[in-house]
């Protein structure tokens, strides 16, 4: 009795159990294998803008963008987040949203400037740097903004204005342009300014369809006019940070109570005059 119904069982749950280990290894793999995919991307975009291909380069920035939005959340998803994951995705980020950019603007449009431009391209790859870290050890509560522009919308907005304008700035009036391309989204990087985070955006998606169909509406727009597509949507996040800053400053003006004079205080300052 013992052989025949015993033995089996218990091989039958150490399969089941070892089944389980294997696809709990798997599932904690997955994040780690979309972070690899954006650390590939950072590295084919710096190849590709060494060769002076920048409509091939600025793309590997986007697609490293989307990939490094989804490590995250299959990570959340599947509650396989670790400390190892985490400082692999900040590590990954510094290549793809730091050096990268940094070497295709540089190659783009900031060689006329000699040492100028490699010099605005590490301060560059030093603000990424440095909003990586911060972000790392920063305590904000406040889940619907990040303080100070995120490294891949930085990288989003220097590689949507090349693929826009692929042909290379080799005049130096025109790389001009070029270094400040590239210092505006450095020293946004290490401000305090707050951009949306849409961690807590709703489209409908539970609520209907209209989710889907927007998605479907901006496929629709990004596969006809790429380059406008993108190009709108870098600049419009880059506004947005200022936007919200002027705002939040009216609201708070428009706040602020009228300063009224106390009926008790009146009488003694009317009697310092007169006397």
């Amino acid at each position: 009795m013992e052989s025949r119904h015993g033995s089996p069982i218990r091989v039958h749950a150490f399969n089941r159990g070892h089944d389980r280990r294997a696809l709990r290894r798997g599932v904690s793999l997955l994040p780690s294998l979309f972070t690899l995919a954006n650390l590939f991307c950072g590295w084919a975009c710096v190849v590709h803008a060494m060769r002076g291909e920048f409509s091939t380069a600025a793309p590997f920035i986007g697609v490293a963008v989307v990939l490094d939005m989804l490590d995250g959340r299959i990570a959340r998803m599947t509650g396989t987040t670790s400390d190892f994951g985490v400082q692999l995705d900040s590590l990954a980020d510094l290549i793809s949203f730091g050096m990268a950019p940094a070497v295709l603007a540089f190659q783009w449009g900031l060689v006329p400037l000699g040492r100028i431009g490699w010099a605005v391209g590490f301060v560059y790859l030093t603000a990424a740097a440095l909003r990586l870290a911060r972000f790392n050890i920063q305590t904000n509560t406040d889940k619907r903004y990040f303080i100070g522009l995120p490294s891949p919308a930085a990288a989003g907005l220097v590689a949507a204005t090349i693929y826009y304008f692929p042909i290379g700035l080799d005049a130096k009036p025109l790389a001009w342009l070029g270094l400040v391309m590239l210092a505006v989204p450095a020293l946004l990087m290490v401000s305090t300014l707050r951009f949306q985070s849409f961690k807590t955006f709703d489209l409908g998606m539970r609520r209907g369809f209209r989710g889907l169909i927007l998605v479907a509406v901006f496929i629709g727009l990004l596969a006809t006019y790429p380059h406008e597509v993108l190009i709108v949507l870098a600049y419009t996040y880059f506004a947005s940070g200022f936007v919200g800053a002027l705002m939040t400053k009216l609201k708070g003006r428009s706040a602020e109570p009228a300063p009224v004079e106390s009926p008790v205080e009146a009488p003694a300052k009317k009697d310092r005059e007169v006397s």
